[in-house]
């Protein structure tokens, strides 16, 4: 299972742990996954996604699932988002 958000695309980042003394080492910032159900009104189903705390805020901010994947851009989702997305507008046009 990778460490990346299937909403937004947020993965694994480097930098340097810095000491008093200033010596630097290799780390890695990791994003803060969560596993989330979020459900869709328009399929009337919930989902299990791993996500982001900011990608939860988000979808929140936005107005659920249905309108922040309508938003998203497809090279961010994950397949399992853009087959979801896939069948929301699917339905939609149904």
């Amino acid at each position: 299972m990778s460490r990346r958000c299937e909403l937004t695309g947020k993965g694994p980042m480097t930098g340097n742990n810095v000491s008093h003394a200033n010596n630097k080492t290799r780390r890695r910032f990791l994003p803060n996954l969560q596993p989330a159900t979020l459900t869709s009104e328009t399929l009337g189903r919930s989902f299990r996604l791993r996500v982001s705390a900011a990608a939860i805020r988000s979808v929140d901010h936005r107005g659920g699932l249905d309108a922040y994947l309508a938003q998203a851009r497809d090279s961010e989702l994950s397949p399992a988002a853009l087959a979801i997305k896939k069948e929301i507008a699917q339905a939609r046009a149904a």
